[in-house]
């Protein structure tokens, strides 16, 4: 980047407090010494600078690494109908933030001191015509950009021009290795072809790539081939959700991982990580910190006072975000609690003072069942989304949970008509 460039950024895109970069690097040290990751130099090296401005404004790696960070619905239009989405639609809602709408709305989150960087997803983002003016506007107001895309509509003209209105980093969704279960979940045909046609395109305009990936009972065997695949890509961090059975999800409940496969899923991912450099940080799985913690026998004293420095768990309303493409403001796609609408109220009010927000701030208190009496509630807190999509109410104890659970055997999920055999 040119200092000419630079010269024209808010102070808040290149000036990182020491602070900051000291809670990042210390995430990453006490996690790479739980794990024994053993690639960890090799991510430092490829990765680590790079990561920087992609966890902007982080408060230490919690249930999706990097909590501090509103994430923006830009529209519930997509150009796929994936089976799995926590949206319904496929067409731009009647009421979506309008152009100077949505400037006002970035401003406002803007004036959020520990908002550093701005996901957009949806729906997906790239079918907003405005789009890229909406990314130049949050450039300008010292926002940086992130975007969560299917990547299929990515050519080379596209990332370029993504380049030019300062993507920091594209995070492109992949649920297998194999063509055929990606393009099922997908419910597309090419749809792996073509994302990864956008991830090349990515590579060669320079801009990071992350993965995202959804664990069910579809791609349950894929995932370590999966995981070697985006180690491959060049990714730095790859996001490993779990299904959670609202919006389309809800009619394939069956495929989500009980608790069984919970525990499955997040023992593999500590193993896997020894020997990738790619970060894997679960979503919708914050039981992996105490996890983490239990398996190198660092659970007192000084390691869990580290560990509630750096290990936040579920971070729905306690640093992340989630906005509707109307406006309406919700603690995470998972929660379907509004704590108001930024048309009527502005973000940061609705931000500082929803009540919804102090209850999951305040974990410690608020919490029900297990979780409330759980010694992790501050590192792990449950995932309030399952939680919410079980009981009705985002404060109840998650069901998944192993920590202090016999697990139960299950049997697998079969892809309706479509017998695809499982690998691994």
């Amino acid at each position: 980047m040119k200092i000419s460039e630079m010269a024209n950024w808010p102070l808040k895109q290149i000036f990182w407090p020491p602070s900051l970069v000291m809670r990042q690097l210390g995430s990453a040290l006490l996690f790479s010494h739980m794990i024994k990751w053993k690639q960890f130099p090799k991510w430092m090296y490829r990765h680590g600078l790079n990561s920087l401005p992609i966890a902007a404004g982080s408060i230490g790696m919690g249930c999706i690494g990097f909590p501090a960070h509103p994430a923006w619905e830009v529209t519930s239009a997509c150009n796929l109908k994936c089976i799995h989405c926590h949206a319904v639609a496929n067409t731009p809602g009647k009421d979506e933030l309008n152009t100077d709408e949505a400037k006002k709305f970035i401003d406002e989150l803007a004036r959020v001191d520990e908002f550093r960087m701005l996901v957009y997803t949806g729906g997906e983002p790239l079918v907003r015509s405005d789009i890229f003016e909406l990314m130049e506007h949050a450039k300008k107001a010292g926002l940086i950009n992130v975007i969560a895309t299917n990547g299929t509509l990515i050519t080379e003209e596209v990332a370029c021009r993504l380049k030019e209105v300062g993507l920091a980093t594209a995070a492109v969704s992949l649920d297998s290795w194999r063509e055929e279960v990606h393009d099922y979940v997908r419910n597309k045909p090419n749809a792996f072809e073509l994302a990864m046609r956008g991830i090349r395109a990515l590579k060669k305009a320079g801009i990071p790539l992350q993965i995202n990936c959804t664990a069910m009972q579809y791609n349950i065997h894929d995932l370590s081939e999966l995981v070697d695949l985006a180690d491959d890509l060049g990714s730095g961090i790859m996001l490993m959700y779990q299904l959670v059975p609202v919006g389309r999800g809800e009619t394939i409940k069956d495929a989500t991982l009980k608790i069984n496969e919970n525990e499955r899923l997040l023992k593999f991912l500590a193993k896997k990580q020894q020997d990738v450099s790619t970060i894997i940080e679960p979503v919708a799985g914050p039981q992996y910190w105490p996890y983490l913690m239990e398996l190198s026998g660092k659970t007192g004293g000084i390691w869990m006072r580290m560990a509630k420095e750096v290990f936040h768990g579920c971070s729905a309303g306690r640093g992340f975000v989630y906005i509707k493409s109307n406006g309406d403001v919700w603690p995470c796609p998972f929660v379907e609690v509004n704590a108001g609408n930024v048309r009527n109220r502005p973000f940061d009010e609705i931000w500082r003072n929803s009540s919804v927000f102090e209850n999951l701030r305040n974990r410690e208190s608020t919490l029900k069942g297990k979780c409330g009496e759980c010694d992790y509630r501050t590192i792990c807190g449950g995932c309030r989304g399952r939680s919410m999509a079980y009981s009705g109410d985002y404060l109840s104890e998650d069901p998944s949970c192993f920590l202090r659970t016999e697990s139960e055997i299950l049997r697998p999920c079969e892809m309706p008509d479509q017998k695809i055999a499982a690998t691994g």
